[in-house]
């Protein structure tokens, strides 16, 4: 016997009579999306050396992390419970636990409030206020602005709505410092530009469903010409900005020579996906997600540079 429960665009969602404790439990952890937040405390702990010149308080370091997977997981299961519908109909998201029937859209919400409530307190009291407002701000940035109307909206949803995946960054150096510098700026502003070159090549791989559901990524509504066009400017921007930190005077040595090398073997990467679209291949061979996969190994290795380079000067 299954339980049967209405949904906004008329889906049924068939909810399993019988939901295993460990079933429902990693259905509750796939809600926060943990592979995203991965990327955001990868940004956010190294940021954090460079704000210290060198090793931070690592009791600091634990409840930033902690403070930051409650932060960005609450913003991900209420993005979840917005997109249920279209989240249905999509390959990609089909086996969320909302369209599965693990969890129910009002159990999404009581834990989707408890962790945005849970996580502003933890910084407020463990980090500092600072920290707070701008882990509040990145979430209803991510939930209110992008999912709620920029996503079906534009095909600029990714542009604007990478900014909550920036602010992690603003974090981490306001933790240890209580204020932002124009390092932290410098850093927030490669990943505004990382954001768009790194999804979109994804966005290119699965448009049938965004098309299906009627989301206007960019891939969608332009020709695989133009977003290759796209990902090529945005890249050299980000290239450009990330060598900032140096003349700037906030990094030795090491963290330009790592952003040169990674830089530049982005830019191959990008410009070899704009041949391959301007030739016109398609398919499994304009191999779009050779970028996709390369754009979370750079931002991994820069940010690490970003890490290690205190320790070098």
């Amino acid at each position: 016997m299954t339980a049967v429960e209405s949904r906004p665009a008329g889906v049924l969602i068939e909810r399993p009579s019988h939901r295993p404790l460990g079933a429902r439990v990693k259905a509750f952890v796939a809600l926060t999306k943990p592979r995203i937040i991965e990327l955001l405390l990868m940004t956010t702990v190294p940021v954090m050396f460079l704000a210290a010149q060198g090793v931070p308080d690592m009791w600091l370091v634990l409840v930033t992390c902690v403070g930051g997977y409650l932060s960005a997981g609450g913003a991900n299961a209420f993005n979840m419970h917005y997109d249920r519908d279209i989240d249905a109909l999509m390959d990609r998201t089909s086996q969320r636990p909302l369209v599965t029937g693990m969890v129910s859209p009002r159990e999404c919400l009581v834990f989707a409030t408890a962790l945005t409530v849970g996580s502003t307190v933890w910084f407020w009291y463990l980090v500092n206020p600072l920290s707070a407002v701008l882990s509040l701000g990145a979430s209803m940035f991510y939930v209110v602005v992008y999912t709620m109307w920029l996503k079906r909206r534009t095909a600029q949803n990714i542009v604007w709505g990478g900014i909550a995946g920036c602010l992690p960054v603003l974090i981490g150096w306001s933790a240890v410092r209580n204020e932002v510098s124009w390092a932290a700026v410098i850093l927030f502003l490669v990943m505004f530009f990382w954001t768009p070159p790194h999804y979109w090549p994804l966005s290119m791989k699965v448009k049938d469903d965004y098309e299906r559901v009627g989301v206007p990524m960019l891939p969608v509504i332009a020709g695989n010409k133009v977003v290759a066009r796209q990902i090529v400017i945005y890249s050299w921007v980000m290239v450009g900005v990330s060598l900032l930190l140096w003349p700037l005077g906030y990094t030795g040595w090491f963290y330009p020579v790592a952003a040169v090398l990674l830089g530049a073997m982005w830019l191959k990467e990008a410009h070899a996906l704009q041949a391959r679209a301007k030739a016109g291949v398609t398919g499994a061979k304009l191999k779009e997600m050779r970028l996709f996969h390369w754009s979370i190994t750079y931002v991994s290795l820069l940010f690490t540079a970003v890490a290690i380079d205190p320790f070098l000067r």
